[in-house]
């Protein structure tokens, strides 16, 4: 049909083809970005039933039940466990020989195993460690690992947990351990839950699983040896093996520390046992 449309004054004609019957495709709509800390992520929405959705709908499930496991917790229990990780840890001889490592800051209020004493070990001029800690930078997966050299260098953030100020003292950018000429030894993990074969089960957000693969390969491009992945773990963390679904974007551990001890898993794991 034909349709005159005025235009500046000007009337012009315009061929508008209609097809037998109009109809509006609604767009599907994403949910908002959440935070890493308490939110899942969901695949998006899709017009039919993907291999994905399943596995998605899995890991949300298993989530739920390891945080009521870990709300029940006692908390002298936890206490304990926290106290056993951390010293085993600071006895092992591969964390004593490390030179560079990357740690999370533990946060009580995720239940996440307590990494205090060890950061306050590394932090020990003595120790001549050099220490990188998460920054979480967006919504979108984007984390970077900074230098600190002490405790005041970590500011709360808007969820109350500590991260690293992006500049130090003397206004200085922060390094960036992607942007370091050495590579770092060790990496230090926190997660929800985990199991014997080096599955890790994080928070839905993809922020760990998103750095490790980008470090791994930047540890590739440079000819570097590829970090130890060590996972800090309270007993009821630890599920049977293959129960933890998989998505191509998860990334294995190496080894687990958890109250009973050191728990190799990947040869490279089985190399620093003395």
């Amino acid at each position: 049909m034909l349709r005159k449309v005025r235009s500046h004054g000007s009337v012009v004609q315009r061929v508008v083809m209609m097809t037998p019957r109009q109809c509006t495709i609604a767009k599907p709509q994403f949910p908002p970005a959440f935070s890493f800390f308490n939110t899942i992520v969901r695949p998006p929405v899709a017009t039919m039933n993907t291999p994905d959705d399943g596995i998605f709908t899995q890991k949300r499930v298993l989530r739920s039940k390891v945080k009521k496991d870990l709300r029940s917790m006692d908390p002298v229990l936890r206490s304990q466990q926290d106290d056993a990780i951390q010293n085993l840890i600071l006895e092992a001889p591969w964390f004593k020989s490390c030179k560079r490592l990357c740690a999370y800051i533990s946060c009580s209020a995720l239940r996440e195993v307590d990494t205090s004493k060890v950061l306050q070990n590394v932090l020990q001029k003595e120790t001549a460690k050099i220490l990188y800690v998460p920054r979480v930078e967006d919504k979108n997966c984007h984390m970077r690992m900074l230098n600190i050299s002490r405790i005041d260098d970590l500011i709360a953030n808007s969820m109350n947990i500590l991260e690293p100020a992006p500049l130090d003292a003397h206004g200085n950018a922060r390094q960036d351990v992607m942007l370091a000429d050495e590579p770092i030894d060790l990496l230090l993990l926190p997660g929800l839950a985990f199991d014997k074969t080096g599955r890790r089960l994080g928070r839905g957000g993809g922020y760990y699983d998103t750095f490790l693969s980008k470090y791994q390969e930047l540890a590739r491009q440079r000819n570097w040896k590829q970090p130890l992945l060590i996972a800090l773990s309270y007993s009821v963390q630890i599920l049977e093996d293959g129960v933890i679904p998989l998505t191509p974007s998860d990334v294995f551990i190496d080894a687990l520390v958890s109250p009973s001890g050191f728990i190799p898993i990947t040869p490279a794991a089985q190399e620093i046992i003395p």
